[in-house]
């Protein structure tokens, strides 16, 4: 761990102990009905303090699941695309990323017989050429370091439009017998197949021509940066609040998905949290993560339990790097959770691993549009790709709402 991040760390804890303190204070003010303007403004800059930390945290909490996913995604990647008569072999990665560049920059016209013949094209009406496997793997793992659920959500790759997982529907139930008794088969168990789609996505950049026409201009580093960076929140959001028409399912919107009241009709309560751990099982909630927006954070970190404890608690430990918790569980932000409000769902609680998956369709189209911008010098190039999104276990997951 760098000396930056211990840093972080170790000025996190101290920042969040005198947080509790001057918290303690307005409490004790609003108690006695004394005003509270004071302490709000020492604890609104604590607050932008600990606000500061925060992307740190999240890189600590991600960090391990982002690397099982990326190295997955990645292994499968390379199984798929090495495939007999998959139109990719590791000897001619060099020759396509060049073609593929070369098409980038010049278009087909820029193009001579054996840089043609090197690149793959799409095998859809929409047209453009498939980008190289090294790009694709690239792409894919900046994705999965922006996009905050693929954190913590299971990931399959695919080179069909669908993949389709077993779900179980009812399961055996044990049955009392005696020493010479008959053991009759017992009725109950069910399992069905779940198809999870994956949806067209697209995005498009503009390049200006003088760009292009620099050699030294990275155009791959340029173009991937803007279409992971617009995959990313498009499917952040999916992923959250998708109706799945044309699109991933959300989480939030799974009408299989339980959810507890908070205890008051407009706020998050500390016991509304603790109910939301305990409405799953156990066997889920211990690998159980809590997600919500940066707005959410902030009143969670004022939350005392019965007991005067706070349910949030700063990472303290400098081995393996411990992050922020609350009530022993990590967190994630998405900024597409909704913030509290009357009836609104602000957080969501589960084994997101076991009960969402994600799946990726490994390739990457890309088609280059000279005429669309070209009275404003620009180049335009929209990518397409394939990605799916669906509860396969409701029970993981449970929402917490802002109601009596």
């Amino acid at each position: 761990m760098s000396e930056d991040i211990k840093n972080a760390i170790q000025d996190m804890g101290a920042t969040f102990a005198e947080f509790k303190k001057v918290n303690d204070q307005r409490l004790d003010s609003i108690e006695k009905g004394e005003s509270t303007a004071y302490v709000d403004e020492k604890l609104a800059k604590m607050e932008a303090k600990m606000d500061s930390y925060e992307d740190i945290n999240q890189k600590l909490t991600t960090a391990e699941a982002n690397a099982e996913n990326i190295k997955s995604q990645i292994e499968k990647l390379e199984t798929v695309v090495k495939r007999p008569n998959s139109g990719f072999d590791t000897k001619q990665v060099d020759e396509y990323m060049g073609a593929f560049d070369t098409y980038c920059r010049k278009g087909l016209e820029g193009l001579d017989a054996m840089e043609r013949k090197a690149l793959t094209v799409s095998n859809d009406s929409t047209g453009g050429y498939l980008a190289p496997p090294e790009y694709v793997r690239e792409l894919l793992k900046t994705v999965t370091e922006i996009s905050p659920i693929r954190s913590i959500a299971r990931i399959r790759s695919t080179g069909a439009r669908s993949i389709q997982v077993p779900k179980r529907t009812g399961q055996f139930a044990a049955q009392w017998v005696s020493e010479s008794g008959t053991r009759s088969e017992t009725t109950g168990w069910n399992v069905g197949l779940e198809e999870i789609p994956a949806h067209e996505q697209y995005a498009l950049v503009d390049i200006s021509e003088q760009d292009l026409e620099d050699s030294v201009f990275n155009l791959e580093a340029e173009m991937q940066s803007e279409f992971s960076e617009q995959f990313a929140k498009a499917e952040g959001s999916a992923f959250v609040s998708g109706d799945m028409v044309g699109k991933p399912e959300g989480f939030m919107t799974n009408g299989n998905v339980s959810s507890v009241n908070s205890g008051d009709a407009n706020e998050i309560t500390a016991d509304g949290l603790i109910s939301l751990v305990h409405n799953i099982k156990s066997a889920y909630s211990s690998n159980g993560t809590f997600v919500f927006n940066r707005t959410t954070l902030a009143k969670i970190r004022k939350l005392k339990d019965t007991a005067g404890q706070y349910v949030f608690q700063a990472g303290m430990s400098l081995q393996g790097g411990v992050t922020n918790t609350i009530l022993g569980h990590s967190y994630v932000e998405a900024t597409d959770m909704p913030s509290e409000g009357a009836n609104t769902f602000p957080v969501a609680f589960g084994d997101f691993r076991r009960g969402y998956m994600i799946v990726d369709r490994v390739n990457l189209a890309v088609l280059r549009d000279p005429f669309t911008q070209a009275t404003t010098g620009n180049v335009r190039y929209i990518a397409r790709r394939r990605v799916g999104g669906q509860v396969i276990q409701a029970e993981a997951i449970s929402k917490l709402k802002c109601s009596v």
